[in-house]
């Protein structure tokens, strides 16, 4: 089962809110998050700098300038550890969008085609902060009774603990390709059962081939 299905508005978006920031400035926020939710409190100007390989204590300066006039962060000049991500940043988890997941018949994916240097942006109530989160658009209909329809987003975890009725990606080896079904282990064969009363379920009878790259943990259905 799904451990979450929500159902959202337009929710994701690439990489960041406009104004759009630099691969720098979304670095040194990225640390500042995860250093204060490790931490308890905010990192030094210092610390930013040498976690972010920045050597010129101006620069880190220069850009959590950018980063206030943004709406980003908030500072406190007066104190060495003055910074506080705003109520909306801090509330984000940020997932990266690697391509696209078939819900059909399993197509090979070429390399090509994954996205690059795109996110999905969502709130903690939907999941919790992760580093090993990721997410895949979905293509096909063949999951439409699970509530997932064509151009949803699904949102997984590695999991090598999969049981029967569990959502996965899963990558055949054999064949190169890629599909979004529940995971059956029957034993001498896997049975990869579609959500759609007009398909039929896929049998692999070389369980061997079948690798499981995620569970789904949470879908994002993108709305007009």
């Amino acid at each position: 089962m799904v451990e979450y299905c929500i159902r959202v508005g337009t929710i994701w978006r690439q990489t960041m809110p406009e104004p759009k920031l630099s691969a720098r400035q979304e670095k040194m926020l990225a640390f500042i998050e995860q250093f204060i939710e490790e931490s308890g409190y905010p990192p030094t100007i210092r610390e930013i700098g040498k976690a972010c390989n920045i050597s010129s204590t101006s620069v880190v300066n220069y850009n959590l300038n950018k980063l206030e006039r943004d709406g980003y962060l908030m500072r406190d000049r007066e104190v060495s550890r003055g910074l506080r991500l705003s109520e909306a940043e801090s509330s984000l988890v940020r997932v990266p969008l690697l391509g696209r997941i078939v819900a059909g018949e399993p197509v090979h994916i070429p390399q090509e085609g994954v996205a690059g240097g795109e996110t999905i942006e969502l709130t903690r109530d939907i999941v919790s902060a992760e580093d090993d989160l990721y997410a895949l658009q979905v293509h096909g209909d063949s999951m439409i009774d699970a509530m997932i329809n064509d151009g949803d987003i699904v949102i997984l975890r590695p999991h090598h603990n999969i049981k029967n009725g569990d959502m996965v990606a899963v990558w055949l080896t054999d064949r190169e390709e890629t599909t979004l079904k529940y995971f059956y282990n029957e034993g001498a064969r896997i049975r990869l059962q579609p959500a759609n009363p007009t398909m039929k379920p896929i049998y692999i009878n070389d369980p061997s081939v079948v690798q499981v790259q995620g569970k789904v943990v949470a879908v994002v259905r993108q709305m007009a």
